[in-house]
């Protein structure tokens, strides 16, 4: 599977200090590259009113991404959960 990045997702990651969390999140991303389908990603949960984003817990953070095909997602932000749902996803 195809993993892009947007610009504000390596600002979030930048921000946090938790070794144990960006080792999580590490992990993930490489299991998504070896992943053959979107169905292979888990814990993947959709977000309400918006079809084509969704959301993943690691820890206290959420990492909220789009699926942008079968195939391919895209990596938009990476925040505390009590952050997260204010500019995660984004407004049309």
């Amino acid at each position: 599977m195809k993993v892009g990045i947007d610009k504000s997702f390596p600002r979030d990651v930048d921000r946090i200090d938790n070794k144990n969390v960006l080792k999580k999140l590490r992990v993930l991303i490489s299991e998504w590259e070896k992943a053959e389908s979107i169905q292979d990603i888990k814990g993947l949960r959709k977000i309400e009113g918006y079809g084509s984003y969704c959301r993943i817990k690691i820890g206290e953070y959420r990492l909220g991404l789009e699926v942008r095909s079968g195939k391919e997602v895209a990596l938009i932000r990476f925040l505390n959960r009590k952050d997260i749902y204010r500019f995660f996803p984004k407004k049309k």
